[in-house]
């Protein structure tokens, strides 16, 4: 089974290829570019260098949030129009889950968050369990910066964070959770397009697929334009 995992929730642009044993190849991009621009040319890349073809694909596994609005639409309809054109299965895996991923065998607890703008993060948290799987103990959420900490505090715990919206708040991290924080370094803040792939390849060995058509990103909060219109309609209402 060869896997293609998209990630393009967050600025960065990653996409990977996994087998059942390994990582076959990843590229990953952050630097600035619009993820319109980006994400075809890198999988048709990464596709030459490993000398493989999308024939040859058994499947395709996409972040599906949270994250940015754009970058979840962008990367999910790259992901339907290859698993459509190729007829092979597609599934989502939560952009959060991926994150913490990265960081499976460390102990104790691990807090995925991207930076959300509006001064919120998007995030969870997890917990390694007896069977090295990941116990999810807070649901996915948008929240203050501020309130996070708190709650994080009544944990009483090491915590890990990891994704943008710990360098983001970093500050504020320092400050409530103080010797209680961990962070790793640099090359594992960022979502990866291999963390990805091998949770939707578990999936996929699972007999998992999502649908093609009913699919959506799982965007937890309304994008600017939404409000715009809501708070419009609120307007014109009174």
């Amino acid at each position: 089974m060869i896997v293609l995992g998209i990630e393009s929730s967050t600025p960065v642009a990653s996409v990977a290829l996994v087998s059942e044993e390994k990582v076959l190849g990843e590229i990953t991009l952050n630097i600035g570019l619009t993820h319109s621009e980006q994400l075809l040319p890198l999988i048709d890349e990464l596709l030459k260098q490993t000398q493989i073809t999308r024939k040859e694909l058994s499947g395709i596994a996409v972040a599906g949030g949270p994250g940015s609005f754009t970058g979840l639409r962008i990367g999910m309809a790259t992901a339907k129009g290859l698993a459509q054109g190729l007829a092979v299965p597609l599934v989502s895996v939560p952009t959060l889950l991926a994150l913490a991923y990265l960081h499976m065998g460390r102990p104790g607890l691990v807090c995925p968050m991207l930076n959300a703008r509006r001064n919120e993060v998007y995030t969870t948290l997890f917990r390694l369990d007896r069977e090295q799987k990941y116990e999810q103990l807070e649901p996915y959420q948008a929240v203050a910066p501020g309130l996070w900490g708190q709650k994080l505090q009544e944990y009483g715990e090491l915590v890990l964070l990891c994704g943008d919206g710990a360098s983001a708040y970093l500050e504020l991290w320092q400050e409530s959770l103080a010797e209680k924080l961990c962070l790793p370094p640099a090359p594992f803040l960022t979502a990866r397009g291999a963390s990805v792939a091998w949770l939707g390849q578990e999936r996929l060995a699972r007999g998992e697929q999502d649908d093609l058509f009913a699919l959506k990103p799982m965007y937890i909060r309304s994008s600017e334009a939404q409000r715009k219109l809501m708070a419009e309609a609120e307007s014109s209402g009174r």
